[in-house]
């Protein structure tokens, strides 16, 4: 019996789908015409030439020729006439429409019956011998009576011979007369000789793990969306998107059926899977006092000339040079002394140090505050001095220093040395405002021998010395202690200069000394693992976190003891607390975690509460005054409403406090001098009533229109893919987002010399209301009258594989203003033009197409990838062992491709 190929999804043609017997084909509406897959219809146009002209001629298909002209081609099972354009049936299509055997001739397809049948007078079908008896007794005047006698002998003698056996599928003769039975999937009637469908899905859902779907003598499984079926063809398993190359931006999760997208801190999400960052400042600029700057993940609150950010980093204060109540920051000390004829010196550095590895073999080190700040040290926040330290301009000195055979780490000292150094009687003592050294390691080359390269280290010493006011006297007036100083200064340095030659000299940080530089031998082992201010941990070098410094001495990082806090990871002390009564908690992570008052901040008790405000953003608090907000804990001021607008009470907390004129929705902010709801504009959303700010959409994108509400408005305009010479892909803007309007993408795909390309859509999405606004089009070139190989402009969910029509492709996406949809994600792939028969005698094979497990195989982007690994590199064939292509790809679609494959290679054998 013929099988109807069109009622099972259309037979996978895009259009018009005609049964034909033992086949099928595909056929388009006015003014579209069949592309060279035989299943998808391309838009004809008006203009051109040769095959987009639709008198072409050819019967089947039309391919232009290098020359220009046409050339025509047959379908599968079919043979060009003598006239070229024509196309013969043969045997290979459909049997040639014959019901028992076809040899092929030159006039065409000729059919034969099986022993015991003849052909019927249409010369396709074949009747039993005896019936063609009667048939031809009609024209011989046979007498009736010889018939009769004929019928009741076949009537009582029945056998498989004859009609075979009246059965509706196998016939087998026995003792007792013919016995019918019928094939898989088909149970006997009670009348002995009709087979009926069986229903599988009727008994335990056929077996399925989901859907099953009933077909003329079996039965077909499939899944929900997110699920894939097995190969077992009945199972479904999850599909696991996060295992798929650029699912998500950042962080993907996985979930039964479905999958979500999440950001890092500081970036939202658009497009459903991508990431961009948020521009906090266009949020209420950022809730800044003054200015605000956005970056890339976060933002940072800027101040005027002569104010400086408040420990909540958004409030701008009056810059304090020093601290009234406060203890004076330890400072630096230079101690050199000689023991034995060696001078050596250390410096101790007790408050405001920093230290910076610049790379493997050189660091900054910064000891105190220069009294200037430069614009390096802003980004950090010193301790203030205290009031009582003099504030005349500091003596200054740089020095470079040069250390033969040695190499710039910090390292601990070892305890052998410690205990050496002894008493020593001090020779200098020199505190100091502000030190700033730089140590730099290179190699320099010898000339001549061929020694080895010698390691020469360079430090650079920056000092600074305050003047104390209480040293001027009668006798040594501010210029004459000045002097002094500078001499001082200067000896201490030569001193250090000598006792650095000697390499002795140290640095004490928390109790601990460190060498400046060692020589190569003297690198201690145990240490060389990581580099200072960093920890072992799980075999990864891990940087001592904020509130902790590294201790050499352990080499370990060490919380910060109460009293002392450490706002920079990978430092070797921890700073003083302002207060420095040594009260507070272990491991404090900045100032206002600190001891005394601060203690109450880590607790939220003592910031001020949002709708109020105070001098320094602690209790005691001051209601927010009438016709201003504050949203944010612990701030020093209130936002005004403006427009001289108020608030509906005291200590209001949002700008939806303030009794505006008009009730802005979503879409919109209010403006406070106009006193009116503005649309937000392009590239900006607002998805609250009565705000009187637009957000700007994350990262690099940008809504269609303004007015928007949502983030999901905001498109990334770039035309996606990536175009390789063996596989690639392409993808609408925003992908798997709704592309934007009025855009445009080109691509061109040039494969190498002798290949062509393989192009799988697996789904496209294009919304056909608005009469093919949205279009994506494949051809030869930019040209409208070059050949095409594809072209749609509506949504078509059924994968579909073709070949190009043309060695190169040129593809263009155009959306209008209208509807936007998902768009598309299309991989293609090239391959040797050798196999050209083979690939199209594939993707024109409508059982490619026809069963949903094999639709499947065309939109699981693994297969699709192991598939085109293949077709682009056979030699990868064998990557693959006979299990793992089993348990890839069904039964099904194995033996369609073996068949092809087999056909394909039968003359090399």
């Amino acid at each position: 019996l013929d099988v109807d190929e069109c009622q099972d999804n259309n037979g996978g043609c895009q259009q018009i789908c005609v049964n034909t017997m033992g086949s099928y084909e595909c056929q388009c509406k006015e003014g579209f015409f069949l592309s060279d897959n035989q299943h998808t219809c391309i838009h004809r146009s008006i203009e051109g030439m040769n095959c987009m002209n639709k008198d072409h001629g050819c019967a089947h298909i039309c391919r232009e020729t290098p020359k220009g002209g046409v050339a025509c081609e047959c379908r599968p099972g079919f043979e060009l006439a003598k006239n070229q354009k024509d196309c013969k049936l043969t045997c290979n299509y459909g049997n040639g429409g014959c019901q028992h055997t076809c040899d092929d001739t030159d006039t065409g397809p000729v059919c034969g019956c099986h022993q015991k049948y003849a052909l019927h007078s249409d010369g396709r079908t074949c009747i039993e011998k005896d019936e063609a008896a009667i048939e031809s007794s009609e024209y011989n005047a046979t007498s009736v009576a010889d018939v009769d006698k004929r019928v009741k002998r076949r009537l009582l003698m029945e056998t498989c011979a004859v009609n075979n056996g009246g059965c509706d599928r196998t016939c087998k003769d026995t003792a007792t007369g013919v016995r019918c039975s019928c094939p898989v999937g088909f149970t006997l009637q009670p009348d002995g000789k009709t087979c009926k469908d069986i229903d599988e899905c009727l008994v335990n859902n056929g077996g399925c793990d989901h859907f099953c779907r009933n077909t003329v003598g079996s039965f077909e499984c499939s899944c929900q969306k997110g699920y894939k079926l097995l190969t077992d063809e009945r199972t479904c398993q999850d599909i696991d998107e996060c295992s798929f190359e650029r699912t998500c931006d950042h962080t993907c999760i996985n979930y039964p059926g479905s999958f979500e997208c999440l950001c890092y801190k500081g970036y939202t999400l658009y497009g459903l899977t991508h990431c961009g960052d948020i521009d906090e400042c266009s949020i209420s600029n950022g809730s800044c006092d003054y200015g605000c700057l956005n970056t890339m993940g976060s933002y940072e609150c800027v101040c005027p000339p002569g104010k400086k950010l408040h420990w909540n980093k958004k409030d701008c204060i009056e810059m304090v040079k020093c601290l009234p109540n406060a203890k004076p920051a330890p400072k630096a000390q230079l101690v050199c002394s000689k023991t034995g004829g060696i001078e050596s010196c250390f410096l101790s550095c007790p408050s405001n140090t920093l230290f910076v590895p610049d790379s493997e073999n050189s660091y900054t080190l910064s000891c105190g505050i220069p009294v200037q700040q430069g614009k390096a040290q802003q980004k950090r926040n010193a301790t203030l001095p205290s009031c009582a330290d003099s504030l005349a301009p500091p003596i200054k000195q740089k020095a470079r220093f040069k250390i033969k055979d040695a190499k710039c780490h910090l390292r601990p000292r070892s305890k052998e040395k410690t205990k050496d150094s002894g008493k020593q009687a001090g020779l200098d003592n020199c505190q100091v405002t502000f030190v700033n050294l730089k140590c730099d390691s290179s190699k320099k080359k010898r000339r001549g021998r061929k020694s080895p390269s010698k390691e020469v280290s360079h430090i650079t010493a920056e000092f600074e010395v305050e003047m104390k006011s209480e040293e001027v006297s009668d006798t040594c007036n501010i210029d004459c202690v000045r002097k002094r100083m500078e001499q001082k200064l200067q000896t201490a340095i030569k001193t250090l200069r000598k006792s650095i030659n000697k390499q002795q000299f140290y640095i004490q940080f928390s109790g601990t000394e460190y060498e400046v530089a060692q020589k190569p031998a003297k690198a201690t082992e145990g240490h060389e693992a990581c580099s200072t201010g960093q920890v072992l941990q799980d075999g990864k070098c891990v940087t001592c976190s904020m509130g902790t410094f590294y201790s050499g001495e352990h080499n370990q990082c060490v919380p910060c003891s109460p009293g002392t806090y450490q706002d920079t990871e990978g430092q070797l002390t921890c700073e003083p607390c302002p207060s420095n009564d040594g009260q507070g908690v272990a491991g404090a992570r900045n100032v206002s975690e600190c001891g005394g008052k601060f203690n109450l901040i880590i607790k939220g008790l003592g910031q001020c509460s949002p709708g109020h405000y105070s001098s320094d953003g602690f209790k005691p608090c001051r209601v927010c005054p009438l016709g201003t907000y504050q949203p944010e804990p612990g701030r020093t001021l209130c936002f005004p409403c403006g427009g001289g607008l108020v608030t509906k009470y005291e200590g209001a907390v949002s700008f939806q406090d303030c009794e505006t004129k008009v009730h802005c929705s979503p879409g919109h902010y209010y403006n406070s001098t106009t006193h009116r709801c503005i649309r937000c504009p392009v590239g900006t959303y607002q998805p609250e009533f009565g705000q009187n700010y637009c957000i700007t959409c994350p990262g690099n994108t940008s809504t269609d229109f303004d007015g928007s509400t949502n983030v999901t408005h905001c498109k990334n305009q770039h035309c996606g893919g990536e175009l390789g010479d063996y596989t690639g892909y392409i993808e609408s803007p925003n992908y798997p987002g709704d592309y934007p309007a009025n855009v445009e993408c080109i691509w061109n795909i040039n494969p190498p010399p002798k290949r062509r390309i393989l192009i799988v859509v697996p789904e496209i999405f294009l919304p056909i209301e608005d009469e093919c606004g949205d279009v994506l089009v494949m051809r030869k070139s930019a040209s409208p009258t070059s050949i095409t190989t594809y072209e749609t402009c509506q949504t078509y969910e059924r994968p579909i594989a073709f070949t190009s029509r043309s060695r190169k492709l040129w593809i263009q996406f155009k959306s209008n203003e209208g509807n936007s949809g998902k768009g598309f994600q299309v991989p293609y792939v090239t391959y040797d033009e050798d196999y050209q028969q083979l690939i199209e005698d594939i993707v024109r094979d409508g059982r490619l197409y026809a069963s949903e497990n094999h639709q499947e195989i065309l939109k699981d982007k693994k297969l699709i990838k192991a598939l085109f690994d293949v077709l682009a590199h056979p030699q990868n064939y064998f990557k693959y062992t006979a299990q793992e292509s089993k348990e890839m790809f069904p039964r099904s679609f194995i033996k369609l491709l073996r068949s092809k494959v087999s056909r394909f290679l039968r003359p090399y054998k």
